[in-house]
């Protein structure tokens, strides 16, 4: 188990941030406490590279009395695991203080937040991208409290380059465009970017005057991520790759390279 992993779930079989809230528990509710929303990253997805990313997470919620405090963990495994317990990776936030920090915008309704770093050089793996479950606790001045064991989910992924080179250049009309580039992605385990294999890419080509790009074809990045390809050059314009994504990269442009047709 990742170091992280490893407090992160000591802690919470102990009680997580100072929260008196039972770990046996799943979605449960005291009182009259309601929570009405939970933003990880400002709704996007988590995008790490190889560097440390910190993002935040904020649960709005209301009580009558008023919001007091609220603590998040995000984890994964199954439905119906245990994620105190059985949990398959465990994540706390940085701040580890009560109360956190929480902002009201009425007697009764507050938006608390906390964040999250991930890693690479200590324990965020490769192995780690993927979807995690966002847990929520949230506790009201009245001691009401609410538990959700999976609010809402958010995607971890490796970041991911692209290049786009395409040649001869200038080229005659009519002749025939070798247009090149590579696919690469985070890699955690080492620290660096490395290849994203067999994965489909799209060649396009934008017109000169136009801002609309055309798929021409899908190429298959090769086992050490390099793109490859020949195209008939007609008029001049850019031309460029472009990545869909996956659950565990996100979606990336090569930015478009100019050739000149005479």
């Amino acid at each position: 188990m990742r170091k992280r992993a490893a407090l992160a779930l000591l802690t919470a079989v102990t009680g997580l941030a100072g929260l008196a809230v039972p770990g046996a528990y799943a979605d449960e509710t005291v009182g009259d406490i309601q929570i009405s929303g939970v933003a990880v990253n400002g709704g996007k997805n988590i995008v790490v590279d190889t560097a440390d990313k910190t993002v935040t997470v904020s649960v709005t919620a209301t009580d009558p009395s008023g919001i007091w405090d609220a603590d998040f963990y995000l984890w994964q495994g199954p439905d119906g695991t245990d994620p105190y317990y059985s949990a398959d990776g465990y994540i706390l936030p940085n701040e580890n203080t009560t109360p956190a920090d929480c902002v009201a915008s009425s007697s009764t309704t507050s938006t608390c937040s906390k964040t999250f770093t991930f890693e690479p050089d200590w324990w965020l793996t490769n192995a780690d991208a993927g979807t995690w479950k966002v847990g929520v606790q949230v506790s009201a001045n009245d001691d009401s409290w609410a538990e959700r064991w999976t609010y809402t989910t958010t995607r971890l992924q490796r970041h991911s380059k692209l290049t786009a080179n395409a040649g001869p250049e200038p080229i005659a009309k009519g002749k025939t465009l070798t247009v090149t580039g590579k696919l690469t992605r985070a890699n955690w385990d080492t620290l660096d970017y490395r290849g994203y294999a067999n994965q489909p890419v799209k060649l396009q080509f934008r017109k000169a005057g136009s801002t609309t790009y055309t798929t021409i074809k899908t190429v298959n990045a090769s086992s050490t991520g390099n793109l490859t390809t020949t195209a008939p050059a007609s008029e001049d314009g850019y031309w460029r790759w472009n990545f869909a994504g996956t659950s565990t990269t996100p979606p990336v442009n090569a930015a478009g390279d100019f050739v000149d047709v005479q």
